[in-house]
């Protein structure tokens, strides 16, 4: 029979993070609590996020023209002329090393002529380099050519030709790309400020405002919205800044835009959205983000353009809603702009979604919320009117109406 022997168990301390092991306690603490300001995402849409100990960096020289054109523009122009430059000095110093090996470069001084250089009127680096300058940008001013009589310098010239071919092709593609970005194109596509949560239909709903500054549209545009904030699954698993859709008319194809004038994005909060229980009292308490994602094609590239911005707890209102701005004027419709951001107060229910529902299902079924408060200030106001002198006057009158009747009628008789 085996025996259970018992050993020293050696317990390995945790190693803790960099951050703790050099940051004091209070550090951290101060620092966590600036964190909670930081946002996923600007408001000028640049997200932000930095990588850090990325090791496998050659995975961006895969995708070298990619990582060409999201370079920097001072970058990316001092890598194209340096291109240029180390193409034309490379072949250049080829064109002088035949010269150079063939003895041309020996017989410049020759009356007779009768020496057949590789390239006429080849006679230094200078001259090489320029000569290559000729030959890839296919310029020929015609007092440098090359002869017949010098087949390397005719494998050079055909290999300059296709290498030259591929870097204008590469280059230029990429300074084409670069310049025809539509990211500018999102400057002029704007967001309000604020968001703003108030009842619409019955239904209390979170809105945003979107709209378009250029006259040349936005093709295809639709909308999407996500909720940044971080969650524990029922096993404790902590998931930092996750992202949950909110529903802005998917179903019903709201989602999708004709961007001529601004529009109003509404979120019915309901059983399925994310602040089903929010309520005004602790939505500034709560640490979430809306990033708002509106994506396009331009109308005049045809390329695809993505618009972001973001609403954290504070930027959204409760009880408010967005002034109008489209007027119509003498024969078209007027945008102004000015009151793009504004808002105004108006009434909205304190409680949550949740809570809110849940009072209107306690009512009978051909009630409202609304008819319920009114039909209880009507009584209250009937009740009053029914102490009231002027009351009880208009129900003695026609009393001693009734009385003077009956004693006419028993007079007759």
């Amino acid at each position: 029979m085996e025996q259970d022997v018992e050993s020293p168990a050696t317990f390995k301390p945790h190693k803790l993070p960099k951050q703790a092991r050099e940051d004091p306690p209070n550090k951290i603490a101060e620092r966590d609590r600036s964190r909670r300001l930081q946002r996923y995402v600007q408001k000028n849409g640049k997200c932000n996020v930095h990588h850090g100990n990325v090791r496998e960096t050659y995975r961006y020289l895969t995708d070298l023209f990619t990582t060409l054109v999201d370079l920097k523009w001072m970058l990316n122009l001092f890598i194209f002329v340096l291109v240029y430059t180390v193409t034309w000095l490379t072949f250049g110093f080829a064109w002088w090393f035949i010269a150079y090996v063939r003895g041309d470069l020996d017989h410049l001084s020759d009356i007779d002529k009768k020496w057949i250089p590789c390239v006429e009127n080849l006679n230094s680096f200078v001259s090489a380099f320029l000569f290559s300058i000729e030959t890839e940008t296919t310029i020929g001013y015609g007092y440098r050519v090359i002869t017949d009589q010098c087949p390397e310098g005719i494998l050079l010239l055909l290999i300059q030709s296709v290498l030259g071919s591929i870097v204008n092709a590469f280059m230029v593609g990429c300074m084409f790309v670069k310049i025809s970005q539509p990211k500018k194109r999102a400057e002029t596509l704007v967001f309000s400020t604020n968001a703003v949560i108030s009842m619409r239909d019955g239904r209390l709903c979170l809105m945003f405002r979107v709209g378009d500054l250029r006259n040349s549209h936005i093709v295809e545009a639709s909308i999407r919205a996500k909720l940044i904030k971080s969650k524990q699954t029922k096993e404790g698993e902590f998931i930092p800044l996750n992202q949950t859709d909110m529903n802005v008319g998917y179903n019903t194809g709201e989602d999708r835009l004709f961007l001529v004038s601004p529009l109003i994005i509404c979120h019915e909060i309901n059983q399925g959205s994310p602040f089903w229980d929010v309520s005004r009292s602790n939505l500034h308490t709560e640490e979430l983000e809306i990033v708002v994602i509106l994506e396009g094609m331009v109308e005049a590239t045809g390329m695809t353009c993505q618009a972001r911005s973001s609403y954290v707890s504070s930027e959204i209102k409760w009880g408010y809603r967005f002034m109008p701005v489209l007027t119509l004027e003498d024969g078209f419709y007027e945008v102004d702009y000015n009151s793009f951001h504004d808002i105004y107060e108006t009434n909205t229910p304190s409680c949550s979604a949740k809570e809110l529902f849940g009072a209107r299902s306690r009512l009978p079924f051909t009630w409202s919320l609304g008819s319920k408060l009114s039909q209880q200030g009507l009584q209250m106001s009937e009740q009053e009117t029914k102490k009231s002198p002027e009351y009880q006057g208009k129900i003695l009158q026609p009393e001693r109406n009734e009385d003077i009747a009956n004693v006419e009628n028993e007079s007759k008789v």
